[in-house]
């Protein structure tokens, strides 16, 4: 289930919220009972590999030896 950020805007508090994605616009009460609180821009990093490609690193040349030219 997605978890969401507010802020509250009375207290200032910060707090996180799990809900379903139909519900991700609804308004949230702060744990102190505030009402007048906003939903805040959440990121999310992805690392590793995963299957990605190896990276060549080349030897020299022009474009560090991608071309062959090195």
């Amino acid at each position: 289930m997605p978890r969401y950020d507010f802020r509250c805007r009375a207290c200032g508090a910060t707090f996180e919220v799990n809900r379903p994605m139909t519900e991700a616009g609804a308004p949230a009460a702060c744990p102190d009972g505030h009402d007048d609180t906003v939903k805040l821009l959440s990121t999310v990093a992805v690392t590793g590999r995963g299957g990605a490609a190896p990276v060549r690193s080349g030897g020299g040349g022009c474009c560090g030896g991608a071309c062959g030219c090195g």
